[in-house]
């Protein structure tokens, strides 16, 4: 009995000592966490909007888009037998992209092939008899009918089974696979996404008053952010005819891209040229969030950064012209934003 008591006590024992163990751990463990502080403020840079000269040459901020992006559909029923590229990959216009399963209807190929063959025979037999009067002419009528119905039949499952072969309607890149090998899929189920940017198409928002130095099929000059100074030819193939609601009109410029150099999705800007320079209230480039379409800045009000949406003007690549949205006393954050969220607390050095 002694015993059972001693064991009983060493094992409470050992059992406080673990506890005792992993509460310490814990301790430590919690201590070497960061928790982030949502009130912290953010140590960021700011300035103010300046009023700035922009140069006779006026640049309009936008963003490259795909000349042509198509999502490849399947019009066969049946499963993905072969995948002959992946995404990434380059295709030219014609291309075999997958194949699905056309066994049975190889099958019923062979069939409507013995069918209008026997069809054509009979006809040719009730054609020879009908020379000599020994069939009716309705009987002729009738073979000559069931030919025809067999052709069509036969071009039917030719068709069907061409349409087994997924092609590509253009030159391209794979830019994203929807299937895999052995996938089930039926009419109309999307298999391939192909983007060409042999071309691209630069979209940028011009202000009303700037809208009619855009001329259909004019030459300009467009600069990319990551080429720096270098120039690139674009032709302007589009100038919408309806305002948005900030009396923005919508310049589509295509500029060729043979050797891939550029990429949608990258920024760009259109270069015009003008007699006269311009003074108007700017902000630095280096301050802009978000995209050029939504053009956006944090304003410092108080001790908090506010995400703010402005209407942008010209561009001489430093400088963005505010239109409307931001006044010359704000407080814009022009470094540290990236690590800023609507409404974050900040602090200024």
């Amino acid at each position: 009995m002694k015993r059972v008591i001693t064991i009983v006590i060493v094992a409470v024992v050992l059992v406080g000592l673990v506890v005792v163990k992993l509460m310490s751990n814990k301790k430590e463990v919690q201590a070497k966490i960061f928790i982030n502080d949502p009130e912290a403020a953010v140590l960021v840079k700011t300035a103010n909007p300046q009023t700035h000269q922009f140069a006779s040459s006026f640049s309009y901020l936008g963003t490259f888009e795909p000349s042509r992006q198509n999502v490849v559909g399947s019009d066969a029923n049946g499963k993905i037998i072969s995948i002959k590229f992946e995404e990434g990959d380059q295709v030219r216009q014609g291309q075999l992209l997958a194949k699905v399963d056309d066994e049975m209807l190889q099958l019923q190929l062979d069939n409507a092939e013995v069918g209008l063959e026997g069809n054509k025979n009979d006809d040719s037999r009730y054609s020879n008899l009908a020379k000599e009067n020994a069939v009716s002419g309705v009987q002729v009528e009738k073979s000559k009918l069931s030919v025809r119905s067999g052709e069509i039949q036969k071009k039917q499952i030719q068709k069907q089974i061409r349409s087994t072969s997924i092609t590509a309607p253009y030159a391209g890149v794979i830019t994203r696979k929807m299937i895999d090998l052995g996938s089930f899929v039926g009419n109309g189920t999307q298999l391939f996404e192909i983007t060409d940017i042999s071309s691209l198409k630069l979209t940028v928002n011009v202000p009303e008053r700037d809208v009619l130095k855009f001329h259909l099929g004019e030459q300009v000059t467009v600069r990319v952010d990551i080429y720096g100074d270098r120039d690139f030819k674009g032709k302007i193939t589009n100038i919408s005819v309806v305002a948005d609601k900030a009396h923005n009109f919508k310049v589509q410029v295509e500029v060729p891209n043979p050797k891939r150099e550029l990429m949608a999705g990258m920024y760009g800007s259109v270069r015009i040229g003008n007699n006269t320079s311009k003074t108007a209230l700017a902000v630095p480039r280096l301050a802009l969030v978000g995209s050029s379409k939504n053009p956006q800045v944090y304003v410092v009000r108080g001790k908090k950064a506010y995400l703010t949406n402005f209407t942008a003007g010209t561009s001489d690549g430093d400088y963005i012209e505010v239109v409307d949205g931001i006044k010359k006393g704000d407080v814009i954050v022009v470094k540290g934003q990236v690590n800023l969220q609507d409404k974050t607390n900040v602090k200024t050095n």
